[in-house]
């Protein structure tokens, strides 16, 4: 093989997913990799040193098809599985492999509570689209990486140069995967260490919220202040983070740190919880059992379908607070 393409058009944390997946293939390989995706999702491979060329588009395809097909490519990786991802393949008319994505079990699952989902995470799963080509998981995980000129020096924010200080991902896509800010303010009421808020624009009142809430007052509400790769940077050098089900999620993985994975509507069965392969000891999931309702979707919802918003408002900050000390002296 001397070209190949990937493609995985969203969303932030599946595009992290996919680069164990991209570093096997250029390293055991030595192909020139190429990588297709949305423009908005670009930044999140654009540094990664193990894929030659970024490929995208804003709205459609026929933006991007006529020079994909200049590229001649060799074979066709598809880890997104969908109509766009197919009109991509029946274009271009390569040889092509896709992966195993689940989507009945994860219906029967949410319409019936049928549990015939995959024991595999999604990242076991993507290795099969490229199985033919004899390319294996090297076990080395997630991989992100940042330029320098992003790179978050700690002396902007003297709060959090007394380390450990903890991150907390309060941000998320959907209202049902959300950690509500009155929980929120009271585990890090509870911890010793500075703790930094990270989001995006859309949190940004939240991460206030939340700060008025607390009685402890070394929180830095971040959101909305920091690009991707900077959030990420500030990842990197926490000594805890704690999260919703979210792309920041991932990429705390793809550090490796000791992460606090919060679940509301959806469940880490569908395949998606922090990847950190051999390391499994700093990754806790925290979620309320047994509720008839869970899971609600395979995604998320803008409000409670039952109005109860249960897979929230019963978890137990005792248990994320206890974890948080145990992981913390790690």
């Amino acid at each position: 093989m001397k070209k190949i393409l990937i493609i995985r058009f969203s969303s932030i944390g599946d595009i992290v997913l996919t680069t164990p997946v991209v570093r096997a293939l250029k390293t055991q390989q030595d192909c020139e990799l190429h990588f297709l995706t949305k423009e908005k999702f670009s930044i999140v491979l654009g540094a990664s040193p193990y894929i030659d060329k970024i490929h995208t588009f804003h709205d459609k395809l026929e933006e991007v098809i006529p020079a994909l097909r200049k590229e001649a490519f060799d074979f066709v990786v598809d880890l997104h599985k969908n109509i766009r991802s197919f009109q991509i393949k029946r274009a271009l008319k390569r040889p092509s492999a896709s992966f195993p994505k689940a989507n009945t079990e994860k219906w029967l699952m949410v319409r019936f509570k049928i549990n015939h989902l995959p024991k595999e995470h999604l990242v076991d799963r993507y290795f099969q689209a490229v199985q033919s080509l004899g390319v294996k998981n090297d076990g080395k995980g997630l991989d992100y990486f940042i330029p320098e000129k992003d790179f978050v020096d700690l002396e902007q924010y003297p709060l959090l140069k007394k380390k450990p200080f903890v991150a907390f991902v309060i941000g998320g896509r959907h209202f049902t995967k959300i950690f509500p800010a009155a929980k929120a303010a009271s585990v890090i009421s509870r911890l010793k260490q500075p703790v930094v808020l990270l989001g995006g624009k859309e949190d940004h009142e939240a991460g206030e919220e939340i700060k008025r809430l607390c009685s402890h007052e070394q929180v830095l509400n971040a959101c909305g202040k920091l690009n991707l790769h900077q959030s990420s940077s500030l990842l990197r050098q926490s000594g805890l983070v704690i999260t919703n089900d979210t792309g920041l999620m991932h990429i705390a993985a793809a550090f490796k740190k000791p992460i606090i994975s919060i679940w509301g509507n959806t469940i880490p069965e569908f395949g998606m919880y922090p990847y950190e392969p051999g390391e499994e000891n700093k990754v806790v999931i925290s979620q309320v059992k047994n509720l008839k309702c869970r899971p609600c979707t395979k995604i998320g919802y803008s409000k409670c379908p039952k109005k109860h918003f249960r897979c929230m408002i019963d978890q137990d900050e005792d248990f994320i607070v206890r974890e948080a000390e145990r992981l913390l002296a790690l």
